[in-house]
């Protein structure tokens, strides 16, 4: 069953599941876009739909039959299974990264829609930053000559919510945060072939404390270190990288910006999602795209095959983490005995 999407002069349809965070950063770029959104959750449905001029539906069998794409906004664990449903149902299926917990679920998802006639778009709202999109144009003429060391760190105060520090729903910090800078990685520096990683984690305070360090090997020879931590409840959002290559570095550092400084300065907890600023959305622009690709039948900047990529990346990370060995991207994710290049230089 092929979904069939409004003209372009009626209001587009839209099924938000999910009343969380980051649906707050989604909303807004719907009502932009001049969006009729329902939203369905376990909780929060209500609150959301009156903060928003939205309309709160009691079930997804209600939400359906209202809606011609879905927003799946929910813990990474749900993904796959509701994401599958609103296929069977004929929806377009927009979903927030990581497109599954494992790739194999990824997979699965991707497959389905492509037999239903429906379009899969994974939500990784990094591509969609203007930073970064200015480094992928930078790097493509030759800026900064062949990539050799790419560096990207992001940071926050550990999530108010305790779903996100157990793997089996979220997946854990590497699936959940750092996937956003495994995805950069591979988008600016070409495709991966092996992977290391390391974890810490102190639960001494009133919540965790996360950090882990992931070195990918490209294929194209260039390494990139991701670093990502979840800090204490004081500790601001921020994320910067260095892209070095043989005739020249890029750099930015959100911490360093004026307009994001100031913001900063005046707030007296740390945050774990980006700081508005006032510039333009990456999550409406990120909309904007999937919604133009559908009515369009163009491809967007992000792609199922990206989304399930950096799952299987992620993957990687992890299974290196729990066997102290890097994994190789094309032996299926398994350990490998060799040592990481470049590791010890790191240290």
């Amino acid at each position: 069953m092929k979904a069939v999407m409004s003209s372009s002069t009626t209001p587009l349809r839209v099924g938000l599941i999910g009343a969380g965070g980051i649906s707050h950063a989604h909303v807004p770029g719907w009502l932009e876009i001049g969006a009729d959104v329902s939203v369905y959750s376990l909780a929060g449905a209500e609150g959301l739909a009156a903060q928003y001029g939205l309309t709160a539906v009691d079930s997804l069998d209600q939400l359906w039959d209202r809606v011609e794409v879905v927003d799946i906004v929910t813990p990474t664990a749900t993904h796959h299974e509701l994401a599958l449903e609103a296929i069977r149902r004929g929806k377009h299926v927009i979903c927030e990264k990581p497109l599954a917990l494992s790739a194999a679920e990824a997979v699965e998802i991707e497959h389905a829609a492509a037999i239903a006639g429906v379009r899969l778009f994974p939500a990784h709202v990094v591509r969609y930053f203007p930073q970064f999109a200015g480094a992928r144009a930078a790097i493509a003429s030759g800026r900064i000559g062949r990539p050799g060391v790419f560096r990207f760190r992001r940071q926050s105060a550990a999530p108010a919510a305790s779903w996100f520090f157990d793997e089996a729903i979220s997946g854990g910090i590497v699936m959940d945060q750092m996937i956003h800078d495994l995805d950069q990685a591979e988008w600016l520096a070409g495709p991966v072939g092996r992977v290391f990683a390391r974890l810490r984690r102190s639960d001494a305070g009133p919540s965790p404390v996360v950090t882990a360090q992931v070195v990918l090997d490209h294929e194209s020879g260039a390494i990139s270190h991701v670093h990502g931590a979840w800090g204490n409840s004081a500790l601001p959002f921020s994320y910067s990288f260095d892209l070095a290559g043989d005739r020249g570095v890029l750099r930015y550092d959100s911490a360093r910006d004026d307009g994001v400084r100031l913001a900063i300065g005046i707030q007296s907890s740390g945050g774990y999602l980006p700081v508005d600023d006032g510039s333009p959305s990456p999550y409406t622009a990120e909309l904007i795209d999937f919604v133009h690709a559908i009515r369009d039948g163009g491809e967007a900047r992000v792609s199922p095959a990206d989304g399930i990529r950096a799952v299987r990346i992620a993957e990687a990370a992890m299974r290196s983490i729990e066997s102290g060995l890097p994994v190789d991207m094309d032996a299926g994710g398994q350990p490998s005995d060799a040592l990481p290049t470049l590791i010890g230089a790191q240290r």
